[in-house]
């Protein structure tokens, strides 16, 4: 049977079997939650990069160009890392240059690591996500993308609604599944309080975002797509 893992942080990716294995990259505040938003509105493409150096090349080849540091949109990008900045009608048929402080380094670690397929999660689109998941024939890692390389409640959250959704189809022998899913379910009916109690949504707070970011990134299937790295970027499979 099919092994299922949850890796916490994208620090202790390096002491676990990664290659040829199918990896989920998570971060619902908010990287992987806008990425949904944007395949559901057209975006074409997504090229997602650990810097917003690297980021910011790409207004030269016609790319929408997204940072965020700290929560915070940079400074002369088009976008921050708000779902509601991704969900513009107008950027249908677009592609788009993305960095952010989590998730697109998780990604690229996932990568590094030798991960046979990258997909996206989200409470966004978990449903279309655990059913192909369920359909593949490889080992999967649930990776959340954490702060700064340390955990948080959010993604493991996210993590053990998964694995509370397929463990049926998995061996799952693996401590850090348990406890996410254990996590989630005696949460889950009071996901949105639990998160708001996070540190990353505190910083939405002190920074008084005019959004509400944190409800937005918990509806559930929402924007049912499922987003997948293919010759480096990500594309709309489903």
């Amino acid at each position: 049977m099919k092994n299922l893992e949850v890796v916490v942080s994208p620090a202790l990716l390096p002491f676990y079997h990664v290659k040829n294995k199918t990896v989920v990259v998570i971060d619902i505040l908010r990287a992987t939650s806008s990425m949904c938003v944007a395949f559901k509105i057209g975006v074409e493409k997504i090229l997602t990069l650990a810097s917003a150096e690297e980021c910011k090349l790409f207004k030269e080849f016609d790319f929408i160009i997204a940072a965020e540091k700290d929560a915070i949109k940079v400074a002369g990008f088009d976008l921050g890392n708000s779902p509601f900045e991704f969900e513009n009608p107008l950027f249908a048929g677009k592609n788009i240059a993305l960095a952010t402080t989590n998730g697109t380094k998780a990604i690229k670690y996932a990568n590094e690591n030798g991960a046979s397929a990258i997909v996206i999660g989200s409470f966004l689109n978990i449903d279309v996500l655990c059913n192909w998941l369920i359909e593949q024939n490889n080992d999967i890692i649930l990776l959340c993308a954490g702060w700064k390389n340390k955990f948080n409640i959010e993604d493991t959250l996210f993590a053990g609604a998964v694995v509370n959704k397929i463990e049926s189809n998995f061996n799952v022998d693996c401590d850090s599944a348990l406890a996410a899913k254990l996590l989630y379910v005696s949460n889950k009916n009071n996901l949105e309080n639990l998160v708001r109690a996070s540190s990353h949504a505190k910083r939405f707070q002190l920074q008084s975002f005019q959004t509400d970011d944190v409800k937005y990134c918990l509806q559930m299937n929402s924007a049912p797509v499922l987003p997948i790295l293919e010759d480096n970027y990500f594309k709309k499979i489903i």
